[in-house]
């Protein structure tokens, strides 16, 4: 087994998280203040845009309104600006990277096209398919048969000596970084933030092993390291890139995909409410909205 010495961070995740979600966003030049505080006068409409990939556009929650990018009149960015009373433009697509960023996607213009100096806030959901995690999971299921009561999956992506995932995270973090660093370009007065992703797999490592959750019983706890390990890169960028980070992992532990119906917020292969499998359910998008309104709740942007 190789020595994997950067796994080590991925158990402070939830720390992070916690932080977090407790109004303690890594914003450069950020101050903390109550909503209640803000001056008399001040409010006016969001003009928000959410950036992103099939996490934020939410894949068959009801109701989808654009098909070419499965995206959801219920996703989290729908409800934010509900809530928020925001004028959303919504440009999220699944399938997306931090190459249609700034390139068409099919019939879709690059996402950047919908940023101006005039947004006030930006939600972006991106580094998932830049990793691969999609494709990794395909992975891991296929190997699954060969030994479905080891770790065949972990074997195959650390066989070399090194972890595969853990480079590609790597790798993913400049993209991200460049992301972040075009949306402020493009908004410099809005005020960003990175959307990590939710929690899909039991937290404590234990297996659900199934036709549906088809994984084997020693994978569960690397493919959660992974994705921690995800979502605390991508709370790296946004603090040094002067974004906030909502974490959607820690409001999410106890829904994930082995858990039963009405408890589960992310769908496996047999959905219990209407989701593409392994992504989040109505349910679960709206614990994202709920975590990117503490956010705003709680923090006034950064002055540039």
């Amino acid at each position: 087994m190789p020595r994997r010495t950067r796994r080590k961070g991925a158990g402070r995740v939830p720390a992070l998280g916690a932080a977090v979600v407790g109004c303690v966003l890594a914003l450069t030049g950020a101050t903390a203040v109550p909503a209640s505080a803000e001056p008399a006068g001040a409010r006016h409409h969001l003009d928000y845009v959410a950036l992103g990939d099939s996490y934020a556009s939410a894949p068959g929650v009801p109701d989808q309104v654009d098909t070419a990018c499965a995206r959801s009149s219920h996703n989290y960015p729908s409800l934010v600006a509900a809530r928020q009373g925001a004028r959303l433009t919504d440009v999220t697509c699944s399938g997306a990277t931090t190459v249609e960023m700034t390139s068409p996607q099919g019939t879709a213009p690059a996402q950047f096209d919908a940023l101006s100096r005039g947004t006030d806030l930006v939600t972006v959901s991106i580094g998932g398919n830049d990793a691969g995690f999609s494709a990794v999971l395909g992975t891991c299921a296929r190997l699954t048969p060969t030994d479905p009561t080891g770790a065949p999956c972990r074997a195959h992506f650390t066989g070399g000596g090194h972890d595969q995932l853990e480079e590609a995270i790597e790798k993913t973090a400049a993209k991200v970084a460049r992301v972040v660093r075009g949306v402020h370009q493009r908004s410099p007065h809005a005020r960003v933030l990175v959307v990590g992703y939710p929690d899909l797999l039991p937290d404590d490592g234990a297996g659900c092993t199934s036709a549906s959750v088809p994984f084997a019983a020693g994978d569960f706890a690397y493919l959660r390291d992974t994705e921690k390990e995800l979502d605390a890169m991508m709370a790296r960028v946004a603090h040094r890139r002067g974004a906030g980070f909502v974490d959607t992992y820690g409001p999410t532990v106890g829904h994930d995909v082995c858990r039963p119906a009405g408890t589960r917020w992310l769908e496996s292969l047999a959905p219990s409410m209407p989701a593409a499998p392994f992504h989040p359910n109505a349910l679960g998008e709206r614990a994202m909205a709920a975590a990117v309104e503490r956010a705003l709740a709680c923090h006034r942007p950064p002055r540039r």
